[in-house]
């Protein structure tokens, strides 16, 4: 088979741009051929935000290239991961032109939300939902706080929701849990072609020993990620078990501080995925306080590749892959004391905590390894070339 696959690279590489790697990547390995079509999101400055958002609209660039590629290459079909903000949703009517079938994968929330993470000031944020035109975006700036730029990102969700350009033209929605497709079916998707299929890791990492006396937090220093939540646990918390920072972000100095204010914290920087993912496997848990609904994390599931239990946040896409007290633990999102009341828990119950390091293990290796996730992808583009066109 061969495989049309877009996507828009971020300035700081995350999860989106590691799952468009590694199912490319994961395609080739199975013998299929893969045209990548990429922008990155380096190319994007301050002072150019209001032009880049004008591609939110129509480039008449991309709609000609992708006419071009699909005319010389002649794939099978186009799957999109991330356009935004530099591919222009023009590449939909292109690949309908050639009559070539359409997946699209749900990473966040970007049809119908400026910055795409349903969260603005500390917390979830619903105020542009059912909104023909996303107007609270605009009043809040947020997109990138510009107020010229949310209002072209804002005109381009509702010129595409009237067009009725992704219901019309993508024949199969891929989401990664069954909480983002309700809240994609509660905007406007049609349900029936929303599909199911997570993220994987790959290569395994293999079970850790999960004996060290700490716990691990990983991922981007930002607030929707929980970081004062975190913080402020450790403030009790650290003379009983210390708590590994990795990752990088605007909150870089708050955590800095905090370990030199703070009993237990450790502060390692940025680290390569190798040594992320052995210092996960001695960890005895993975501590994620995030405060908005996430995609997947991938760092949950690496977690569970390593054998080690997650205490999450009780919100969204944890709600479904963490399983209180089976994969890890729930706690009230936002809430230091439910954090520190649960990763106490732990530390009073090791033999349950020993059988939850082997659930999550299994998890891992029922749902989230390469091998299903690529029989369930071709299952996905077959449905969709079989489908008239």
């Amino acid at each position: 088979m061969k495989i049309l696959m877009a996507h828009n690279r971020y300035q700081n590489r995350g999860g989106e741009d590691e799952s468009f790697d590694s199912e490319s990547s994961l395609l080739e390995r199975y013998g299929h051929r893969v045209i990548r079509y990429v922008k990155h999101n380096d190319s994007i400055s301050e002072d150019l935000i209001f032009n880049v958002s004008v591609r939110t609209l129509w480039s008449v660039e991309d709609y000609k290239s992708i006419r071009v590629l699909i005319q010389r290459e002649k794939p099978n079909l186009l799957h999109v991961q991330n356009h935004f903000p530099l591919i222009s949703p023009a590449i939909y009517y292109a690949a309908r032109t050639e009559k070539i079938p359409i997946i699209q994968t749900l990473r966040n929330y970007r049809l119908f939300c400026l910055n795409a993470y349903l969260f603005r000031q500390g917390q979830v944020c619903e105020d542009c939902l059912g909104q023909a035109i996303p107007l609270s975006g605009i009043q809040h700036k947020c997109y990138r706080d510009s107020r010229a730029g949310s209002i072209v990102v804002s005109s381009s969700i509702a010129l595409h929701r009237l067009l009725k350009t992704y219901v019309r033209k993508v024949d199969l929605f891929i989401a990664l849990t069954e909480f983002a497709k309700q809240k994609y079916a509660e905007n406007g998707i049609p349900k029936h072609k929303i599909v199911l299929k997570s993220n994987f890791v790959d290569p395994d990492p293999k079970i850790g020993p999960g004996n060290d006396n700490f716990v691990l937090f990983v991922g981007r220093l930002s607030p929707e990620k929980g970081i004062s939540t975190l913080l402020r646990a450790w403030k009790q918390l650290g003379e009983h078990i210390p708590l590994r920072i990795i990752g990088s972000g605007p909150l870089e100095p708050e955590v800095r501080n905090a370990t030199s204010t703070h009993l237990g914290i450790e502060y390692l920087g940025p680290r390569p995925i190798q040594e992320v993912q052995e210092i996960m496997g001695q960890a005895k848990a993975l501590i994620f306080p995030s405060l908005w609904y996430e995609g997947m994390p991938r760092v949950i599931i690496e977690a569970f590749a390593k054998g080690t239990p997650v205490i999450s946040s009780e919100l969204g896409a944890m709600t479904t892959m963490v399983m209180h007290q089976k994969t890890g633990l729930h706690f009230c999102v936002g809430n230091a004391e439910e954090l520190v009341k649960q990763t106490r828990w732990m530390l009073e119950h090791p033999s349950q905590w020993q059988e939850m390091r082997l659930l999550a293990r299994q998890q891992f290796e029922v749902n989230y390894n390469a091998e299903s996730s690529y029989h369930r992808l071709i299952e996905i583009y077959s449905q969709a070339i079989s489908a008239p066109q």
